[in-house]
């Protein structure tokens, strides 16, 4: 999965995923392409998934407001894919504009004002973040909820969820399947209710706090074949990370160990080989089920760490573009004290897009 062609908007190779539209634009939306003809696409599917990630939902998320009802506009016939771009979108309908335009005089710390302004040389749509805010991400999560669909029939299972907020973290393991059941039942995607709680309560302090808190979301993948992926550019590790970079938002992911590993031994980190109900599996999964850019038989897992959300309503420093006089600024509008909660679908789905394409790559579907 790489960005298609000169089309920065787009992502994959054999299954791609192109986004459009803006935040308070007329709608926002996906063009997938490479969903094997034939087959079953349920919309109540896609509903489903977009309804995880949609705002307003909750004294955890923003307080805009959108239905974000799918609209189906091409690719599907009688509920399987035709063969033809998949072409999906959502109505913006309850934009707010008005705090924006302070913005292009005056740029938020910890947003893209100044770059895009600097690079589109003040053309580019600023309202609600434009092109780089977070509502695009509802483009991924059409494309990917029509991936999963596709890999769930082929047995392969993806589950995103919580594993810390702030300074609460999940202190265990939690069965994939208990997992699944827990992760949708609760506000923050969290697969133990307890730490759910705790972590609600870590959103409601730094929003009574006039601030914001970030957080790390795992994935986990299983049922994958050995010897999906490619080596160097096109392994399961550089394309998931470039598909997850791609979630704004987004500063680190780590496979496995990840970061641990520096601080380990060969003779810790790892993974010996075993014979488990007659499969070859690994006795630990410090690679996170992936060598050489290869899927190994291992659950594929990975860690997605979020930034705090950027527009908080504290003073902050910045710089007025005309005068290059020092300003305080306060940012007004509605945002998410947390974007960690609506990012677990993201995460998942878009995971499940990346695994379609390397299995359509390799063969395997």
């Amino acid at each position: 999965m790489q960005a298609g062609g000169e089309d920065v908007n787009e992502l994959g190779t054999r299954f791609r995923i192109g986004i459009f539209g803006s935040s308070h634009g007329p709608c926002v939306g996906a063009k997938v392409e490479g969903c094997p003809p034939g087959s079953k696409v349920s919309e109540a599917v896609i509903q489903a998934e977009l309804d995880r990630r949609s705002p307003g939902r909750g004294p955890l998320s923003t307080a805009r407001r959108e239905r974000d009802r799918l609209e189906i506009v091409s690719g599907l016939r009688n509920g399987r894919a035709t063969g033809g771009p998949i072409v999906g979108l959502l109505r913006n309908m309850d934009a707010d504009s008005s705090a924006y335009d302070a913005f292009l005089k005056v740029p938020r710390p910890g947003h893209a004002d100044y770059p895009a302004m600097v690079r589109y040389g003040g053309h580019h749509d600023h309202r609600g973040g434009g092109q780089f805010s977070g509502r695009m991400t509802a483009g991924l999560v059409i494309g990917g909820a029509i991936a999963r669909q596709v890999i769930e029939r082929k047995g392969v299972g993806v589950l995103a969820q919580t594993v810390q907020i702030g300074s609460v973290k999940l202190d265990k393991e939690v069965p994939f399947s208990q997992a699944e059941r827990i992760v949708r039942s609760n506000a923050v995607g969290c697969a133990d209710k307890r730490t759910a709680e705790l972590m609600k309560q870590e959103i409601v302090r730094a929003h009574e706090d006039r601030d914001s808190v970030g957080g790390v979301v795992k994935c986990t993948v299983i049922g994958l074949p050995v010897g999906i992926g490619e080596p160097f550019f096109g392994s399961i590790e550089s394309l998931v990370s470039s598909m997850m970079f791609s979630i704004p938002g987004v500063k680190g992911v780590e496979f496995g160990s990840g970061f641990r590993c520096a601080s380990m031994r060969g003779s810790e980190h790892n993974d010996p080989y075993i014979v488990r109900s007659g499969k070859i599996v690994t006795k630990t999964n410090n690679a996170g089920g992936v060598l050489g850019g290869l899927s190994n038989g291992m659950p594929v897992e990975f860690r997605v760490a979020f930034k705090p959300t950027s527009s908080i309503a504290r003073p902050q420093m910045s710089v007025d573009l005309e005068t290059k006089k020092q300003v305080e600024l306060m940012v007004k509008g509605r945002h998410d004290p947390c974007i960690v909660p609506r990012a677990v679908p993201v995460v998942e789905n878009s995971a499940a897009a990346v695994m379609l394409d390397l299995m359509l790559q390799g063969g395997f579907c």
